[in-house]
């Protein structure tokens, strides 16, 4: 990133949206305050605008509030699916663990059970070897 870019980031679209819509609200004040009408008739356009501006504010908050309130059960949604598939496959890794642990342990006796085999027929044939050594 480039000096310029660090000094000036690029802003969201909503921040634009929200500038606009500021610029908006101040012309059209500005307007209304420049133009030639008589101060009743100006407090009564004022007026007007006024609650207008306020209702389209009411339902742009009523519509935030409903796609958040969406957006988090949303989320919720996914992030339960999310810990269930967690859930599952840690599961899955203990199940295979355990059975890896119980087919090593069942090798280990095995290999252990061979060896002491040959330990014993080898001490058999070694004994077998010393006496037929002395007796010669």
């Amino acid at each position: 990133m480039n000096h310029t870019e660090q000094e000036h980031p690029v802003q969201s679209g909503s921040t634009f949206f929200k500038g606009a819509f500021i610029g908006a609200l101040v012309g059209a004040a500005a307007a209304l305050l420049f133009a030639p009408k008589p101060g009743r008739e100006l407090r009564g356009d004022l007026s007007e605008k006024l609650s207008m501006v306020t209702d389209k504010t009411k339902e742009v908050a009523y519509t935030v509030g409903d796609k958040a309130s969406e957006l988090a059960k949303t989320v919720g949604t996914k992030t339960s699916d999310v810990m269930a598939t967690v859930n599952e496959g840690r599961q899955n890794i203990m199940s295979s663990v355990k059975e890896a642990s119980a087919d090593v342990s069942s090798e280990v006796s095995n290999a252990s059970k061979d060896v002491k085999d040959q330990a014993m027929d080898t001490s058999s044939d070694v004994s077998r070897e010393i006496k037929s050594t002395t007796n010669v």
